[in-house]
């Protein structure tokens, strides 16, 4: 869908554009892809959501400017032994945006709600390396069953069912941040309302104009305010990425996340000093409903994985550096070779159409009775660029797609509630661990397991690597569920992507990362850049 912002709202949000006169307030316009649902942490679900939430709020770990884990609003910990006990000082003084001190009861209280089983949060299981956290969010157990708990104020402890690595990262994460217990007893839903909504890090909410942008503004009462340098950020829903080129372009935007792939050339060429293309931990794939007929036959699931030409659509469709992926973890996790790969990742193209017409007519699927299905897409212009290639790939091997487009946020919800046959997915990695890829077929992961996928013997490897201290050992048994799962054809991986983004020149402390987190704090725009 395109959003349109009026002239008023335009004139209103562009306020202060221009050369900054000494003294003047430092303004930073930034596009961010989609119109955020909700900008309560635990609720969110969306890159585009934790761009506005990160800004305004820290978790005990926040991430640096190249997207490591550092600490936000603890100021040290200490890990047991077995690796499993973690306790957090939080940083004496830090405070709410209203004065109210950030307390360890505050941490008790926000994992407490997402876990609720009546909060009903999709990246609830997220939270399951805690002791308790799937007991609890299950319904199983009670919120005592949930192992994180207040020493003092300002020293909680954080309990794992296993060893995890990747834990301290995982705390940078938006679905474990804290929310101001005071404010969201007292509000309710309406606590991140202009006015209302209060916060721990470095910005506060200013306004929200829906559909049009979100303005917040510098916290006063951060802990680091005086590092901070830009005094306002201004987001906007740049669901059109072709749209939102033209306004960087007019200079009326000073970052946008995203380049449509048919302009790669044009602006590599014309906008090489703001053009950022970047490796990023992603992968793009299809997800077939497991749960509905014929989607529940492997040899349908196969075929249609079979015909897609992936170099076609990564060397003439996309053309910024992204790569064919026969897996669902991609390169570069952290201790995870990415061993795990379709087995049909080296069989010439041709061959792959000739196996995946008889698997179609081994299912029951042939000329008289072709296969035909809806395909869920999401309505930028990349993806529906793609989904045409697709529909013309499964056509050359008898199957029918009517391609249903929707925005991202409708998508992911029809996607996720189960009602497709098949479907666009995207996911970028929340941590640096292969299960952040693999808990998405995971049975216990509810609606984030998009497939459905439903195999025990999936769960159990899953629960057995959890278990493993040694990483080495830990990876093969990562490596047999992965292999297991592509195998079954729950997913058809098409590519590793990479980030794009658009900075101006004048903005600085922009470090190009694999996590594509980029916190405004850390950024700066040159006085007089018009």
């Amino acid at each position: 869908m395109l959003r349109v912002l009026s002239g008023f709202l335009i004139a209103l949000a562009l306020a202060g554009v221009g050369a900054l006169p000494a003294g003047a307030e430092s303004v930073l316009h930034r596009g961010n892809m989609n119109e955020p649902d909700t900008l309560d942490p635990q609720r969110a679900t969306g890159s585009w959501e934790s761009n506005v939430i990160g800004d305004m709020i820290l978790g005990l770990m926040t991430d640096d400017p190249k997207g490591d884990p550092v600490y936000g609003a603890a100021e040290s910990h200490t890990v047991s032994a077995d690796g499993k006990v973690y306790t957090f000082t939080i940083r004496e003084g830090h405070v709410w945006s209203d004065g109210v001190p950030v307390t360890a009861d505050d941490f008790v209280y926000s994992y407490q709600r997402i876990l609720a089983p009546t909060f009903a949060a999709e990246y609830a299981s997220i939270l399951y390396p805690i002791a308790g956290a799937q007991a609890y969010n299950s319904g199983e157990a009670g919120p005592e069953a949930l192992q994180v708990r207040t020493i003092d104020p300002r020293t909680l402890e954080i309990t794992l069912a296993h060893p995890a690595s990747y834990f301290l990262q995982l705390l940078t994460h938006f679905s474990l941040f804290p929310v101001p217990k005071h404010v969201v007893e007292t509000q309710g839903a309406n606590w991140t309302s202009p006015g209302v909504m209060v916060s721990n890090g470095p910005y506060v909410l200013q306004e929200w104009q829906p559909n049009g942008f979100i303005r917040i503004a510098r916290n006063p009462l951060f802990y680091d305010a005086e590092n901070v340098s830009i005094d306002s950020v201004v987001f906007y829903p740049t669901d059109d990425s072709e749209a939102a080129l033209k306004r960087f372009r007019a200079g009326e935007l000073d970052i946008n996340a995203g380049i449509p792939s048919q302009k790669i050339e044009f602006v590599r060429a014309e906008l090489p000093e703001a053009t950022r293309i970047a490796p990023f931990i992603n992968t793009r794939y299809i997800a077939f409903n497991m749960s509905r007929a014929p989607f529940d036959d492997v040899r349908v699931r196969e075929a249609l994985s079979l015909a897609i030409d992936r170099g076609v659509i990564v060397e003439k469709i996309l053309k910024a550096g992204e790569r064919p992926a026969y897996a669902l973890v991609p390169p570069g996790m952290a201790h995870y070779s990415s061993g795990a790969q379709l087995r049909f990742k080296d069989e010439p193209q041709e061959a792959r159409i000739e196996r995946a017409k008889v698997l179609l007519a081994d299912a029951g699927f042939g000329p008289g009775n072709p296969l035909r299905f809806s395909y869920n897409v999401i309505s930028d212009p990349d993806s529906r660029r793609v989904a045409v290639a697709l529909a013309s790939m499964w056509k050359a091997i008898g199957a029918d797609a009517e391609l249903l487009v929707s925005e991202k946020k409708v998508h992911y919800d029809t996607v996720r509630g189960g009602n497709y046959d098949v479907g666009e997915a995207n996911w970028i990695a929340d941590y640096n661990d292969a299960k952040n890829f693999l808990f998405l077929t995971q049975p216990s992961s509810g609606r984030m397991n998009i497939p459905r996928y439903a195999d025990p013997r999936f769960e159990v490897l899953m629960e057995q690597a959890d278990a493993e201290a040694d990483a080495t050992a830990r990876e093969a048994l990562l490596t047999e569920a992965e292999q297991l799962m592509l195998d079954a054809h729950a997913v058809a991986p098409l590519y590793f992507g990479v980030s794009r983004n658009l900075v101006q020149p004048y903005v600085t402390g922009w470090h190009d990362n694999v996590t594509g987190v980029h916190r405004t704090r850390y950024l700066s725009l040159t006085p007089g850049r018009d």
